[in-house]
């Protein structure tokens, strides 16, 4: 590491600083030790706070703790396609439901697609059952009451327990290419909205979300009617907004939906400061595409057009990536149900 240009993060103390690059040397070749480095400087950071408590620092290891085991455990499976299941605990193998998440997760698994639940029974038993060990991944939850692994993940090593919500909500969201939430109570109510919450402000990237129910069931309608009498209506949300999801009581659909999202379009990455979002493809579009798409989403762009591009330099640390085709644009950040929409347009083409 070099020594003419101090971290711009760091501690005050030039004792501890050197202790710190001192640790990070004997690392070695890992590939980011700027990243790693500013751990471990928040770390001290810590130590020498004043205002943090013991009970605090718990909270910190646990959660970092439970994080790193999780990256290692879906390290192993990063080129797999996933898809997070969530629905209620409480269904029984007699109900439509759980009838359902066992047919959703066999589709999944048959196209392609690791199967991530809660790992509890109901309907995320369902779709682990569906899905198969093999194709399945749970994050558990320690609750006292209602939550241990269905017998399909159970003592399997993709199974990762978490003692907080808000660290395996990480990784529902960051590992998954879709979600698909079916009827359940406080918990699925949250993962949705939380789910829409990230994609509607650009926190995470965007992925098919469905709302899926048995052929006459109510519970996505009712809520549906919810989002758009009092969300919409009140102007809470905007109409755009309403393209982020899909609520269907067609497995045929909503596997399709995924599908569908996938056909052309890959994955997204912002470049150059957040200047630019580059949308990789899995195949290239004629200008005549481009020209049309220019027309239709002109209004969410900052400046200047989209436009066929190569790889930028920050892509650099995905390799596999850089022989895509893309498109660049510099996207306003804000009208996430828009880009949503040219995602859409992107694939029908």
């Amino acid at each position: 590491m070099s020594t003419s240009r101090p971290p711009k993060y760091d501690v005050d103390d030039p004792r501890l600083a050197g202790l710190i690059d001192e640790v990070i040397a004997e690392l070695g070749q890992y590939p980011d030790l700027d990243l790693l480095r500013e751990v471990l400087v928040t770390g001290v950071k810590l130590a020498l706070d004043d205002s943090s408590t013991r009970g605090d620092l718990k909270i910190l290891r646990t959660a970092v703790k439970e994080m790193r085991h999780a990256f290692r455990v879906f390290a192993e499976y990063a080129d797999a396609p996933k898809v997070s299941v969530f629905g209620s605990a409480r269904s029984l193998p007699d109900q439509r439901e759980f009838q359902l998440a066992q047919e959703l997760g066999r589709r999944l698994a048959q196209s392609g697609y690791m199967v991530i639940t809660g790992a509890g029974d109901g309907i995320m038993g369902a779709a682990h059952l569906g899905a198969g060990r093999e194709k399945s991944i749970g994050l558990n939850i320690m609750l006292p009451f209602e939550q241990s692994a269905n017998p399909t993940i159970a003592r399997d090593p993709k199974l990762i327990n978490f003692r907080y919500f808000f660290t395996r909500k990480l990784f529902f969201v960051k590992e998954s290419n879709a979600i698909v939430l079916m009827p359940g109570g406080f918990g699925t109510q949250d993962e949705g909205f939380e789910t829409l919450t990230l994609i509607q402000t650009g926190k995470s990237d965007p992925v098919p979300i469905i709302m899926l129910d048995v052929e006459d069931g109510s519970y996505w309608e009712a809520w549906e009617r919810f989002v758009e009498g009092q969300l919409l209506s009140g102007g809470f949300i905007s109409e755009e907004d309403l393209s982020l999801y899909l609520v269907t009581r067609d497995l045929d659909e909503a596997c399709a939906e995924i599908e569908t999202f996938y056909r052309r379009y890959h994955s997204s990455r912002y470049v150059e400061w957040r200047k630019n979002l580059v949308l990789r493809l899995k195949e290239e579009l004629t200008d005549e595409a481009v020209v049309r798409l220019n027309e239709d989403f002109g209004d969410i762009l900052t400046e200047g057009e989209i436009r066929k591009c190569e790889a930028f330099p920050e892509e650099e640390d995905e390799p596999e990536l850089v022989a895509l085709p893309r498109l660049a644009l510099a996207f306003d950040q804000v009208h996430n149900g828009r880009l949503r929409q040219l995602i859409n347009a992107i694939n029908r083409f």
